[in-house]
Parts: structure tokens; C-alpha cells; sequence
């Protein structure tokens, strides 16, 4: 399995923008009314925010490729770019997606595996994301990437409040070399 994992670049906001789209109405439309997912795709996955987000400097994109073609992404987030007020030893797992046609093919731990570097580069000791309580697959895998529940948040979707668990995972405090 060939797979390669790159920054994303300014440039392939428009990449980013279809792919979150993508992968966002994959994994949640099913359980979402279609007015409340289409008002969150046009709130968080426009061209505006998008720029945004990718020029804040503690932020960082990430492109997972398989065989060469895009097969999802990755957002992680430091210090004040963090959704949540968290502890300064943190980084923050806040998109995790892969396409649903490469879905458990191991790129999931891939993207994990190489979050704990980037925290590790970082000087991060821990890392935490948010995961809707009803996303049954998503928990379980988190749990055998060896985190753990420490609390919950809400997370908006349209309309509708709905409860995320924070789930945390400690990482070895060894620096692993730069990326």
C-alpha cells in the first residue's frame, strides 16, 4: 500500500473545500436532517473560512494519499487555534477524514500515527479530539488508538446541538525528530 501523507498547500483550497464536503456529507448525512447539514457546509467549508484557516500558523492540513489519489485529511491544531480552552501540552485532532471508499484500509492509523509525531515535534504531550456520541465507528477506533473519554462538548451542526465526547490520548514525551 503506497501511501504518502503532505501538507496542504494555499493553493488547494479548492481540493480542501470538495473533499471536506465530501467526506463531511458521508459520514453524517444519513443521520442529520439535509437543512442542518447544508448550513453547516456553507458555514465551515467555504472558500473564506478555508483561506483562513489555512493561514493560521497553528493550524496545519494534511492531504492522506492512497495509491496516489486523495483519500482524506487531516486538521490538527495548537495552542489558541484549538476549539476548545485546553492545557498548553495539547494538540488537537479536529478533522479526521477519510473518504468512504478507502475506509478500513489502515489509513485512519496512519493519520493518528502521524498526529503523535507532529504533537511530538511539537513538544506536545497529549493529544484530544471531539467525537459526536452516536458515531459508534468512530469511538470504537479512537479506543483502540488508545484514547480515552475526559468529557464532552457541544458541537453545532445546522440547527441542532449535538453532545461530542473529548477524548484524550497521552503520548510518549520523546521528541521523535522533526517532520
Amino acid at each position: 500500500m503506497a501511501v504518502k501523507i503532505e501538507m496542504v498547500k494555499q493553493t488547494e483550497v479548492k481540493k480542501l473545500k470538495a473533499i471536506s464536503e465530501i467526506a463531511f456529507t458521508e459520514t453524517f448525512a444519513k443521520d442529520n436532517t439535509p437543512a442542518d447539514l447544508a448550513a453547516f457546509l456553507a458555514q465551515n467549508y467555504n472558500y473564506t473560512q478555508l483561506e483562513k484557516e489555512l493561514a493560521n500558523q497553528n493550524s496545519f492540513f494534511y492531504f492522506i494519499y492512497q495509491q496516489k489519489e486523495l483519500a482524506g485529511y487531516l486538521k490538527l491544531n495548537i495552542n489558541e487555534a484549538q476549539s476548545e480552552a485546553s492545557v498548553n501540552d495539547a494538540l488537537e485532532i479536529e478533522r479526521i477524514y477519510i473518504l468512504a471508499a478507502f475506509k478500513r484500509q489502515g489509513l485512519g492509523q496512519e493519520l493518528i500515527a502521524f498526529a503523535e509525531k507532529v504533537a511530538q515535534a511539537q513538544n506536545k504531550r497529549q493529544l484530544w479530539l471531539g467525537v459526536w456520541e452516536h458515531n459508534l465507528p468512530a469511538i470504537t477506533f479512537y479506543k483502540k488508538m488508545g484514547f480515552v473519554k475526559t468529557g464532552e462538548h457541544i458541537f453545532t451542526l445546522g440547527s441542532d446541538d449535538q453532545t461530542d465526547w473529548i477524548m484524550t490520548k497521552r503520548i510518549n514525551d520523546k521528541n521523535s525528530g522533526g517532520l
